[in-house]
């Protein structure tokens, strides 16, 4: 029998190792990489499946904060370094490692569990859906219709160089601000940041420092942040093709975002932009003179939600409109099924159990598809994983429940 259990201090370099089996890389850790390990992860919420006493599946989660719609925080159970070993599938390892950290989160009260999902068909059976998607653009800058003489916003703002110190001190406060107002965003903790910006060294991935400007308002105000790495090609000896790769941007105004990325195009030598995972919505396109400059190369699900309190999860958010539904939640694995009355308007919403009959019914993952507002619950009747009780009571969700601008995670985890 296999054996699931948390982690003591002395198996870390064995689930190192199965964790780095898993994701196929090199199984060997260093002495440095396994002490920022041990730094780095709550033992009581790192499992490991161990058979004869060896590592062959790995799990963890940490606590997260998520921006609901309207700005509201709610405690997240964040799932991550998810793996079983090639000699061990299809045993139930993932299964049971699953239920026993969610069973916890439940106990603690958080309100939903998160995840980013490295393959699409492995988590929708245990209630998770994805909320949030991403997209990456490749701009090409000759063609992008760029004024050459282009040498900063002109609206009164400035662009600056800053250096890692300088993020460290301005990028919590704007993250936070971009986070209060920005549905599907989680909390980046003081750790991210240290890595983020050299402190603290990243053992797992080789990367070179970044360059950092930010974007001030004519008032002084810091209202937008962009770290990018130049990628040389000088392939024909005569003229560069280099490409500009946007490892993050955080922008509060329109302005701030239109201009950092107006920034980043206009830098000498530079041909192509390369964003970072973006809003499927966002404007980058429409920010240049020729939005065709801006290409897709990443169209993709991000940000997986698991809901554990339907109550909760739906008094969190806020609503555009006013109106009633009745929703008929199942959830096989018992956290929070059962039947629902919304009543949801501008100043806020109820939601409590019910016995009158219901108008909308679904699984536990479809809500979570639903709950940031990205997806349709016509789209999702149509496909058949929503069934419509009452006729038009999809239609009647959708005015509820969908947002002007879509959701969007900036942050891997």
């Amino acid at each position: 029998m296999v054996d699931i259990r948390a982690l003591e201090e002395a198996d870390v370099a064995d689930w190192a190792r199965a964790l780095n089996t898993g994701f196929l890389r090199s199984p060997v850790s260093t002495e440095e990489q396994l002490a920022d390990r041990r730094a780095s992860i709550d033992l009581s919420r790192t499992l490991g499946a161990f058979d004869q006493g060896r590592c062959v599946a790995t799990f963890r989660s940490f606590a997260q904060k998520l921006t609901a719609v309207g700005g509201a925080e709610v405690p997240a159970d964040a799932v991550t370094n998810v793996t079983v070993s090639p000699t061990h599938r299809r045993r139930g390892l993932l299964s049971r490692m699953m239920t026993q950290d969610l069973d916890a989160a439940k106990e603690r009260g958080d309100v939903v569990a998160t995840l980013i999902a490295a393959e699409y068909p492995i988590y929708g059976r245990f209630g998770f859906g994805p909320a949030t998607w991403t997209t990456q653009w490749e701009i090409d800058v000759p063609r992008a219709g760029l004024d050459p003489r282009w040498s900063g916003p002109g609206d009164g703002g400035r662009i600056d160089l800053v250096d890692a110190a300088d993020v460290r001190k301005l990028g919590p406060e704007l993250h936070e601000r971009l986070r209060r107002r920005q549905p599907g965003a989680v909390d980046r903790s003081e750790r991210w940041w240290k890595v983020s910006t050299g402190v603290l060294a990243d053992p797992f991935h080789g990367r070179s420092d970044p360059h950092y400007a930010v974007y001030r308002s004519a008032a002084g105000e810091v209202e937008g942040l962009v770290s990018y790495e130049p990628v040389a090609d000088w392939s024909d000896n005569k003229l560069p093709q280099n490409t500009a790769k946007v490892r993050g941007l955080d922008a509060v105004t329109p302005a701030a975002e239109r201009a950092l990325w107006h920034y980043v195009a206009s830098i000498d030598w530079i041909l192509k932009v390369r964003t970072s995972h973006r809003a499927p919505d966002s404007l980058i396109p429409l920010y240049f003179p020729d939005p065709r400059a801006a290409r897709v190369i990443t169209q993709a699900d991000f940000l997986w939600v698991r809901i554990l309190d339907v109550v909760r999860a739906m008094e969190a958010r806020t609503y555009n409109g006013a109106g009633s539904l009745v929703l008929q939640i199942e959830d096989p694995a018992g956290y929070t099924g059962g039947r629902y009355r919304l009543e949801a308007g501008p100043q806020g919403a109820t939601c409590e159990p019910t016995t009158e009959s219901a108008e909308l019914s679904m699984d536990v993952r479809e809500l979570a598809t639903l709950w940031l507002g990205d997806e349709s619950a016509v789209r999702l009747a149509d496909l058949g994983t929503v069934t419509e009780e009452r006729p038009g009571a999809a239609a009647a969700a959708d005015a509820l429940l969908r947002t002007s601008r879509r959701p969007w995670c900036p942050d891997m985890f």
